[in-house]
C-alpha cells in the first residue's frame, strides 16, 4: 500500500521543521522553570504575566497580552487564578473608563519577591547547561519572529 505522505517527507519535516525545534525547546524550558517555581506555587506562564505587571504605571491588557504573545481572551483566562488568589486585579482604566489595567497587588508582589531569586537560580544553571550558545544571539533570532 502507498502511503499518500512518503515516509522521507516524514524525515525531511522532523529534521528541517523551525516550528517543532522551537516548540520542543519551549517545552523543555517551561516544564524546567514550571518544576522551579512549583515551591513558591507558580508556573513560569504566571511568573512571567506577574513580573510583566511590575511596572510604575499598571499596564493596559493589550501591552501585556502583546509583551506575552497572547491574545486578550487567552491573557484573561490566564488572570483568573492569580485574581482569585490576590495576586493580581483588573482595573478600570481612570484615563478611558472603557479600558482595563493589570496591577500586581501587595501579595503578588510579595511573590514575585520570592520566585525572583528562583528564577535567578535556574536561569544561570541553564546558561551553564548551554555553554557555548551564544544567547543574545539567540534572543535576537527569536525576537525577529515574534
Amino acid at each position: 500500500m502507498s502511503k499518500l505522505v512518503p515516509y522521507d517527507t516524514t524525515l525531511h519535516v522532523r529534521d528541517h521543521c523551525l516550528c517543532l525545534y522551537v516548540q520542543r525547546a519551549a517545552r523543555l524550558l517551561a516544564r524546567r522553570f514550571d518544576d522551579a517555581l512549583r515551591e513558591v506555587g507558580l508556573t513560569n506562564q504566571q511568573f512571567s504575566l506577574l513580573m510583566s505587571l511590575n511596572r510604575p504605571q499598571p499596564p493596559g491588557i493589550g501591552a501585556v497580552a502583546e509583551l506575552l504573545g497572547m491574545d486578550r481572551t487567552t491573557l484573561t483566562a490566564a488572570l483568573k487564578p492569580l485574581e482569585r488568589r490576590g495576586l493580581a486585579r483588573i482595573a478600570v482604566d481612570p484615563m478611558d473608563r472603557r479600558g482595563r489595567t493589570l496591577l500586581l497587588t501587595q501579595d503578588g508582589e510579595q511573590l514575585l519577591a520570592q520566585a525572583v531569586p528562583i528564577w535567578n537560580h535556574t536561569d544561570s544553571t541553564l546558561r551553564e547547561v548551554m555553554g557555548d550558545v551564544d544567547l543574545g544571539r539567540l534572543r535576537d533570532d527569536l525576537r525577529a519572529v515574534a
